[in-house]
């Protein structure tokens, strides 16, 4: 399997913009294709945003299509969510996952069986 590790997490104010990255290691990182979820306290771990393995399709929950953008970088392992425009509602932990199998433009978490260990992202209003 292989290891992901997410960076980039912080307090920001509403409208603010916000890169995460999500660094992986072990297993070929090209071989996966990627995804972004959240998990707001007492909510379950939602789908953000996917990309395919070499990077020629993403989707989007609808609660941030327009405003985040997921993008990678096989040659240094790594996948990134770009998020602009942040809300309040924003706020949550972001996890990566990395899935072996063919790709899904609206996948669950179950469809995923590597996890990186979480970045918290405070927006304030």
């Amino acid at each position: 399997q292989v290891q992901l590790v997410e960076s980039g997490g912080r307090l920001v104010q509403a409208g603010d913009s916000l890169r995460l990255s999500c660094v992986a290691s072990g297993r070929s990182f090209s071989s996966y294709h990627m995804g972004w979820f959240r998990q707001a306290p007492e909510k379950e771990r939602e789908f953000v945003a996917t990309i395919t393995w070499n990077g020629d399709r993403t989707a989007y929950a609808d609660s941030v299509k327009g405003r985040f953008t997921i993008s990678r970088d096989n040659a240094k392992d790594t996948v990134y969510l770009q998020m602009n425009s942040l809300k309040p509602e924003d706020t949550a932990v972001y996890y990566c996952a990395a899935r072996a199998l063919w790709w899904k433009s609206r996948p669950v978490a179950s469809d995923f069986a590597s996890w990186g260990q979480g970045t918290q992202v405070t927006v304030s209003s």
